[in-house]
């Protein structure tokens, strides 16, 4: 049985990615009763609006996770909350899990963490987590400075571990998670895909510049400090580019590119799908096209296989 669908009790090894303020019930909930595994973010530091948002999943009886990013928590409120809810699946990110393993695995609840390399990887591993999300370089969002492809990071991780894996980066249809799987994922992680959803929060000129960039639509920024984000082009990131670091308070603004459709507000984090997605579309149709294409996809791949042919 694919391990991500039994860690996550989804239909399908289809997960949400964490993105703060916008990964909350609306869009968790429409990806979760579409076969997916919805993810409720704290990285936004709002702990109480958080709570809200969980007990809202849980009421609704879906499969759901939670994110811990750990370098963004101010304390041990959060885990604390999380070990005593009811949440039977977590992701960490931004830092090492070693502290949370322990207490989230006593509480009964299976582990993910996020890993950009595979040193990270081994360490995550031999810490006790039960799979990875595989972040490669071509996904929106905080980033490794040093970028390194899913294509090339997927496999290196595989040959290097033996829990499962979550691809996440560059992936936004079937196409993507067939690769993926190919590679040695047994799930995928979007980001990009479901921020453009018709259920995602964020105000229609995000989703409309996401929907009308092209591949290279985005920047990789501030390579020489932290954090290292992956964003949209903008006017207001061109001299962050060419400067090659990022003003310390350039995300004070971040509601009103999210809510208020001012692009030029702060960095709007995305990924180099952008220039895949072409419409908003429902979480279910993301869903349903996605598993639709890959099962085609490997369908297809598996007559060539029985065949011993190239076509």
């Amino acid at each position: 049985m694919n391990r991500v669908i039994a860690h996550t009790g989804a239909r399908y090894p289809i997960v949400q990615a964490p993105m703060g303020w916008i990964a909350r019930a609306p869009l968790a909930s429409a990806v979760s009763k579409a076969g997916g595994l919805g993810i409720i973010e704290t990285s936004s530091g709002e702990t109480d609006a958080c709570k809200v948002e969980i007990e809202k999943m849980l009421e609704l009886g879906l499969p759901f996770g939670v994110n811990l990013p750990i370098m963004f928590l101010r304390d041990d409120a959060m885990l604390r909350y999380v070990c005593n809810s009811g949440v039977k699946f977590v992701t960490t990110s931004a830092g090492s899990p070693a502290k949370f393993v322990a207490p989230l695995k006593e509480a009964g609840i299976t582990v993910y963490h996020a890993v950009p390399t595979v040193d990270a990887a081994v360490k995550c591993a031999e810490a006790g987590v039960d799979g990875l999300v595989v972040e490669g370089g071509e996904g929106g969002g905080f980033k490794n400075p040093e970028e390194v492809s899913t294509l090339v990071l997927l496999q290196a991780i595989r040959a290097a571990v033996d829990i499962p894996l979550i691809a996440a980066g560059g992936i936004c249809d079937g196409k993507g998670m067939a690769a993926a799987f190919a590679l040695g994922a047994e799930g995928v992680q979007m980001g990009t895909r479901f921020v453009s959803s018709a259920e995602s929060p964020v105000h229609n000129n995000y989703k409309m510049k996401i929907v009308g960039s092209k591949e290279t639509g985005t920047y990789v920024l501030n390579k020489k400090a932290t954090p290292c984000i992956r964003a949209l082009k903008s006017d207001m990131l061109n001299p962050v580019y060419e400067e090659g670091r990022m003003p310390a308070d350039v995300f004070k603004n971040i509601r009103g590119v999210y809510f208020g459709g001012d692009m030029e507000a702060a960095p709007a984090l995305a990924g180099q799908t952008v220039g895949l997605i072409h419409e908003v579309k429902t979480a279910k149709d993301i869903i349903d096209e996605t598993v639709a294409e890959f099962f085609a996809i490997t369908s297809r791949l598996g007559a060539l296989a029985t065949s011993h042919a190239f076509g």
